[in-house]
């Protein structure tokens, strides 16, 4: 095993799969872990950098040197004497130091900028109880709770973490509001489609956990899926702790797994409202005590439509909305910038490259 021992400083290269070619420096705090599978590769530092070896893979001239390897078997893969014939461009040192710095500095705005868009995201829930009036909620501090066997079937279930007092807690909190179960508040749409066929569909990938937002997941389907439309509340019933709720913007299929909802009286419950607060803390506190199932945890049917709702106020709805959504342009602007700065800080380190340096 010594030879997979890192001792840090070293470039670090995916050797198969989907991931083949990718590659970083190995930080020193890493030093007395093993690369296991990946190559290693011990840079000569008296004339090139690591970390500027690193970031030329990933320019469009290195990317281009391992995809014209990488995939010339079944699986992808790259051996260690291919990785030895890639030609890297040297400029001096001077030119790499200067290089890499600026790359981390765009890298460090990136970050900073895609920090902000997710704390204005997550800040969304502090929004929802702030104008509810709600007070938050406090860890459990005991190790074990009992209930009364009176209690335990007059909810029909003798599921210990039912009765959790986290869940108990987020409970009595809605029940502090007006509020209502979701069966008398929206229709759960279960309109079958046999296969996708042209339109889009939304998976459980599709949809980002917690933020409500749309990843750049490009899923299929070959089996059956929900229909939706505009202004349906997508839930998804797996793994309800990861959160996926979405407000859906365009007509199409989804998963199985989701829960189509469509309120019966949008004056009295906006989609919009509803899509809010299924994301909040409020929801998951519930839910993620609700979970049946070991390999794959979902929240039963009946469970979801006897979920309690805090109910808000027309205005107070129009309010939180406009705030949400608010708060979801600036972030999706941020995360706008935060690709632009990363891009261009690349496109700037191949054009210093392009104007000469060895090879």
């Amino acid at each position: 095993m010594d030879k997979c021992r890192l001792n840090g400083g070293e470039l670090i290269i995916v050797r198969s799969g989907a991931n083949t070619g990718d590659c970083a420096v190995v930080p020193m705090a890493l030093s007395g872990s093993f690369a296991a599978y990946d190559l290693i590769v011990n840079i000569n530092t008296t004339i090139a950098l690591p970390e500027f070896v690193s970031a030329y893979m990933y320019t469009s001239f290195g990317s281009a040197q391992i995809d014209g390897v990488k995939n010339r078997a079944a699986q992808p893969h790259i051996n260690s004497e291919e990785v030895k014939a890639l030609e890297i461009p040297l400029p001096n040192l001077d030119m790499q130091r200067r290089l890499v710095a600026e790359l981390d500095a765009a890298r460090a705005r990136r970050e900073y900028a895609l920090a902000e868009a997710e704390r204005l995201l997550t800040s969304i829930d502090d929004l929802f109880k702030a104008e509810l009036g709600l007070t938050d909620m406090e860890a459990p501090k005991q190790a074990g709770y009992a209930i009364r066997l009176s209690i335990a079937k007059s909810t029909n279930t003798l599921s210990a973490d039912f009765f959790h007092p986290e869940r108990m807690q987020a409970v009595r909190l809605i029940q502090s509001l007006t509020n209502s179960p979701l069966s008398q508040l929206v229709n759960f749409q279960r309109d079958i489609v046999k296969t996708p066929g042209d339109s889009r569909y939304i998976g459980l990938a599709s949809v980002a956990s917690g933020t409500g937002q749309l990843t750049d997941a490009i899923e299929t389907a070959a089996g059956q899926c929900f229909a939706f439309q505009p202004g349906d509340v997508l839930y998804g019933r797996l793994r309800p702790y990861l959160n996926k709720v979405w407000l859906a913007t365009f007509s199409g299929v989804c998963s199985t797994e989701f829960h189509v909802m469509r309120p019966f009286n949008p004056r009295k419950l906006r989609p919009e409202y509803l899509a809010v607060v299924m994301r909040t803390g409020l929801i998951v506190a519930q839910t993620k005590h609700m979970m049946t199932g070991n390999t794959h945890p979902r929240i039963a049917n009946e469970d979801v439509t006897n979920l309690l709702v805090p109910l808000a106020s027309e205005t107070t709805q129009r309010k939180i909305v406009e705030a949400t959504l608010a708060r979801q342009a600036e972030s999706a602007r941020l995360q706008a910038h935060a690709e632009t700065v990363w891009r261009e800080a690349r496109e700037y380190f191949e054009q210093q490259l392009l104007q000469g340096g060895k090879t």
